[in-house]
């Protein structure tokens, strides 16, 4: 079952990346009390992801702030590792917390997986972006295989 707009999100573990190593995040802490702009990339280091995606919600982060957005995270089935150096290589900084889900354990909780096996990357989560307000889903855009459209951080801001 795909998860939708007015639903909770599951309960899982994410690993934050931080300079004194992994660091376990409770989705339910994490999305508490706040509203998060969260998108999903198939790939850290990914062409469309690289080139589009994480620099459009850089980009894109205090516009996002002044509508009400309290935090932007990004969230890939790579690990804790993959996800900090991918922010780091891209200047993400304090812009966009990334949220390493590095068995698939929320893409599928999501029922937002994807098979990426015809390129040598397995499962992985599909491309998408939501609002959460307080661990609820607002707002969730989730892209067609192969596009970019829906889950730009112009998109979302359309949507705030």
């Amino acid at each position: 079952m795909t998860i939708k707009a007015g639903d909770t999100l599951p309960e899982t573990t994410f690993t934050k990346p931080t300079e004194s190593g992994p660091e376990a995040v409770q989705s339910a802490d994490f999305f508490k009390g706040r509203k998060v702009a969260l998108f999903s990339v198939p790939g850290a280091f990914t062409p469309t992801c690289s080139a589009k995606h994480l620099p459009g919600f850089i980009e894109k982060a205090a516009e996002l702030k002044a509508r009400g957005v309290d935090e932007i995270a990004c969230t890939a089935v790579n690990d804790a590792f993959v996800m900090g150096a991918w922010s780091k290589s891209a200047g993400a900084g304090e812009a966009v917390t990334m949220l390493a889900d590095g068995n698939g354990d929320f893409a599928k909780a999501l029922g937002l997986t994807m098979d990426g096996s015809k390129f040598g990357l397995g499962t992985r989560g599909q491309r998408f972006s939501m609002i959460v307000d307080d661990g609820v889903v607002s707002v969730l855009n989730v892209e067609a295989p192969g596009e970019f459209k829906v889950s730009s951080a112009d998109y979302m801001l359309g949507q705030l």
